[in-house]
C-alpha cells in the first residue's frame, strides 16, 4: 500500500470482508422434527412401558417369530443410539433377546439425552454440505416405532390379552364414577 492510495474500510473491501456463513444454532427450526426432549420422554415413558408389557407377554411363550422381532427391535434401538452419539462404541449387550431389548432401550435413552438441544431440530449450515443430524435421528426413532408395532402384532398372536394390558392407564378420570346409579 502506498501513502497516496485511499484507505478503504474493511467492510467495503471484498478481500477482507467476512463471508456470510451460517451457524448451526442460529438456523431456523425444522417444523417436521419434534424436540429432543419430547423424543427422550416418549422413549423413556410410553415406549418403555409398552415394550415391558410386550416382553412380559412374550417371555413365557417365546417362539421364532417373537425372537426375530425382538432382535429387530434391538437393532433399531441400537441404530437410534448410533444416530444420537458421536462415537460408535456401544459395547456388547447381552445375547438373550429379552435382556438385549432392555439393555438397548437404556443405551438408546442415554445417547438421546446427550444430544445438544440447541442445535437439534435445526437445519445444518449450507456450507457443510451434509444433512442435519436431526433428520437421521428422527428417522431412526420412527423405525423404532415401526418395530414396536410389529412386535405388538406378534405378541397379540401369542397372548390376545396383551391388547387390554397395553390400553390400561390411558384414561385417568379426574372424578371417578359414583357406585350408585344416577337415575
Amino acid at each position: 500500500m502506498l501513502a497516496t492510495e485511499p484507505i478503504t474500510e474493511p467492510e467495503n473491501n471484498p478481500a477482507t470482508a467476512k463471508s456470510p456463513l451460517e451457524e448451526h444454532h442460529a438456523n431456523e427450526l425444522m417444523r417436521h422434527i419434534p424436540t429432543i426432549a419430547w423424543m427422550g420422554d416418549k422413549l423413556d415413558g410410553d415406549l418403555r412401558h409398552r415394550i415391558e408389557k410386550l416382553c412380559a407377554a412374550i417371555e413365557s411363550k417365546m417362539n421364532a417369530d417373537a425372537e426375530s422381532e425382538l432382535r429387530a427391535l434391538s437393532r433399531a434401538l441400537d441404530r437410534l443410539a448410533d444416530a444420537a452419539k458421536h462415537i460408535r462404541n456401544n459395547g456388547h449387550g447381552p445375547n438373550e433377546p429379552l435382556h438385549k431389548v432392555r439393555w438397548s432401550i437404556n443405551h438408546a435413552l442415554s445417547c438421546v439425552r446427550l444430544v445438544d438441544d440447541a442445535t437439534f431440530g435445526r437445519r445444518a449450515p449450507f456450507h457443510h454440505f451434509e444433512k442435519s443430524k436431526s433428520e437421521t435421528l428422527y428417522a431412526a426413532f420412527l423405525v423404532v416405532l415401526h418395530n414396536i408395532e410389529r412386535l405388538t402384532r406378534v405378541a397379540r398372536s401369542i397372548d390376545p390379552a396383551v391388547t387390554e394390558q397395553l390400553c390400561e392407564g390411558l384414561v385417568q378420570l379426574e372424578e371417578p364414577l359414583r357406585e350408585q346409579p344416577m337415575a
